[in-house]
């Protein structure tokens, strides 16, 4: 995230003046460079003015009110000091930020209250940027939890200013010991810095995302421009950053791909259930999760209840499972929900077009297990599946590289386990191995999509949860009568729905820049026929063809509108249409369909049973639904985006 002067956001600002008591915004940054430029008031300090670089530092924000004194400074310090701590940052600047207050103290009180914030910090490599001097700034964000914070200071808060509620998880999982490597189908377990990328160049642009850590977006990715060009999503300015509209295109996309999803998953055997999207925070199993699971979630007051929206559907489903009575005879037992939506208040500069959001739409497919053996083998049927699925959905094997996470002992008591995932994947992957286990997991794999940019983004995943089958009660019969806990899977066969949109737009993106005729695969077009009138004397003819074609189950409309021949052909190239039938006297007296195919930039005539056939083989065993818009386009209403 790059930040210029003036350019923090005017909401957190006035948020940060409305609260008064918060008086400082602290960002881990990889690097900030400052110039003074003019004196702002008369008591500004002496200095000469010059350009300053610091790098791997925290820099404090601070604003000095009113009223404040030394006990104030103090306390401001110590959470800055425990922060800092658990991020591991050894470097301070002190940057007086006059904006975040609109009740200032005194130049003089200010300035000697900002010195004994310095002296309070005599441990750290601790400095000030100059104070009462107008400056230029830039610097830039770390992408990890805890690399931005306000802070609540008072005389008597100490060390519990943080008001901002977060699991024990998110905070830990900035410390978590990684060893990066790089595992070869052959079982070759490389260090990163020793392997040979040249010929996996995505998977090196993998490692280094995956082991910086940072998710922030400088510019926006392809896809944003094609996702509003194509009216398929756009961003809502009346909402919550994060959660996205769907234009009717958009949701006739989405809602293929959730059904053909969901039928896949049923097909493999999972039970499609419900559950809600919020939970009480005090319950028991929720306050034991959250210390497990490093998500950023959204919190509700509701009737003395302190409520927060599902970041997954463990929860429910997890739940549901404690009043199951099962036997062993019954695992797997596989419990399955599609939810719309899953929230996860993702940090605002991550955000961006359909890559990363708060509100999400996640297949999620649990696997109650009767013990690790059993779970292994079938993680291993869960993993065939996510690639069938990525390949019908247009995703292949070449558009993604695979990343596996587990703890040392795992590995070392699986590894043959572990080694024929990588091999069914046929070419390296990223490792990240832990020392000891953090996370309620002790294994986890995802494909992951590289895309234009060089961010990488998870789409498929499957997880080894060893803990939640005793947090959350749930028991079955084993073979000896006693009672035990399962081994849960938790599969995503394709990861968030609006994220596999986002794969095909960016895939799309690239064949532009190669020259290529970009193309959504023909099953989830939202118009996979157009007929175009030469002169409304043929428009009879069109709407009987129209309906004949669309008793097939293909979504075929009609350009009816008063333009040029050229300019509805050219406006059907642009909005992807696969085949383009011209209809004047020729093509309504003759037994074939002329047919304009933008995939091969052929024209051909085609009986109509050919016709349909051709279609048909393309779209087998995938859901259909109708046009989403009225089939003639002159009463389709303009859309401005």
């Amino acid at each position: 995230m790059i930040f210029e002067r003036y350019l923090l956001s005017k909401d957190l600002i006035q948020l940060l003046m409305r609260l008064q008591t918060v008086r400082i915004l602290q960002l881990h940054c990889d690097s900030i460079e400052y110039t003074p430029t003019k004196k702002e008031i008369k008591t500004a300090e002496d200095i000469a003015p010059k350009t300053t670089i610091l790098t791997e530092v925290v820099v404090a924000f601070v604003a000095i009110e009113s009223g404040d004194d030394s006990s104030v400074a103090q306390n401001a310090m110590i959470q800055i000091k425990n922060s800092m701590e658990k991020i591991g940052c050894k470097k301070l600047l002190l940057y007086p930020y006059a904006h975040l207050s609109s009740n200032l103290a005194s130049p003089s009180t200010a300035l000697a209250l900002l010195k004994e914030m310095e002296l309070f910090a005599s441990d750290l490599d601790v400095s000030h940027s100059p104070f009462g001097w107008t400056k230029s700034y830039k610097l830039q964000v770390k992408g990890h939890p805890l690399a931005e914070s306000s802070k609540v200071i008072t005389k008597d808060s100490g060390d519990s200013g943080e008001k901002e509620l977060t699991s024990e998880a998110l905070k830990g999982e900035s410390k978590i010991k990684s060893y990066w490597k790089i595992l070869s189908p052959d079982g070759a377990l490389s260090e990163i810095s020793e392997f040979d990328f040249t010929k996996h160049q995505k998977l090196e642009i993998l490692a280094k995302y995956e082991s910086a850590k940072k998710r922030n977006v400088d510019e926006p990715p392809p896809h944003v421009a094609l996702m509003k060009k194509m009216a398929i999503a756009d961003y809502e300015p009346a909402s919550d950053s994060g959660n996205m509209r769907f234009f009717p295109n958009g949701r006739l996309i989405k809602s293929l791909i959730e059904r053909y999803v969901t039928d896949r998953v049923k097909s493999y055997g999972g039970y499609e259930v419900e559950t809600p999207i919020m939970y009480d925070s005090h319950h028991p199993s929720m306050v034991s999760y959250f210390n497990r699971f490093p998500a950023r979630q959204y919190n509700i007051d509701s009737e003395g209840k302190k409520l927060f929206l599902r970041f997954a559907a463990c929860f429910g489903q997890f739940l549901m499972a404690n009043e199951f009575q099962m036997s062993y005879k019954n695992l797997p037992y596989r419990l399955y929900e599609l939810t719309r939506y899953s929230f996860r208040r993702e940090q605002s500069g991550e955000l961006v077009g359909l890559r990363r959001l708060r509100a999400f739409t996640m297949p999620d497919c649990h696997a109650f297990c009767k013990d690790l053996p059993q779970a292994i083998d079938e993680i291993k049927v869960r993993f065939d599946l996510s690639r069938d699925v990525l390949r019908e959905l247009g995703i292949e094997d070449s558009d993604y590289e695979m990343a596996i996470r587990f703890t040392e002992d795992f590995y070392n008591e699986n590894k043959s386990s572990i080694e024929e995932l990588v091999q069914k994947h046929g070419k390296p992957v990223l490792v990240e191995m832990w020392k000891e286990k953090f996370f309620y997991f002790v294994l986890k794999w995802e494909f992951n999509f590289v895309d234009n940019l060089g961010k990488a983004s998870a789409l498929s995943t499957d997880q080894i949860d060893v803990e939640n089958g005793n947090r959350y009660g749930i028991e079955f019969v084993d073979e000896s009568n006693t009672r035990k806990n399962p081994i849960i899977l938790h599969n995503s066969p394709s990861g968030a729905i609006e994220r596999i949109i986002y794969v095909l737009l960016e895939k799309a993106a690239t064949d532009l820049k190669e020259g290529k005729k970009p193309q959504f695969p023909l099953w989830l077009a939202p118009t996979q026929v157009r007929i175009i009138p030469l002169k409304e004397d043929f428009l009879e003819f069109c709407n009987v063809l129209c309906d004949k074609i669309s008793s097939h189950a293909i979504r075929v409309d009609i350009d009816d509108r008063n333009e040029s021949i050229g300019k509805r052909i050219r406006e059907a190239e642009k909005e992807w249409i696969r085949y383009i039938l011209v209809i004047g006297d020729k093509e309504a007296n003759s037994e074939n369909l002329s047919i304009r195919d933008r995939q091969t930039g052929d024209v051909r005539d085609l009986p109509f049973d050919g016709f349909i056939k051709e279609i048909g083989e393309q779209t087998v065993g995938k859901p259909f639904t109708g046009l989403n818009f009225p089939k003639r386009l002159s009463q389709r209403p303009q859309l401005m985006v």
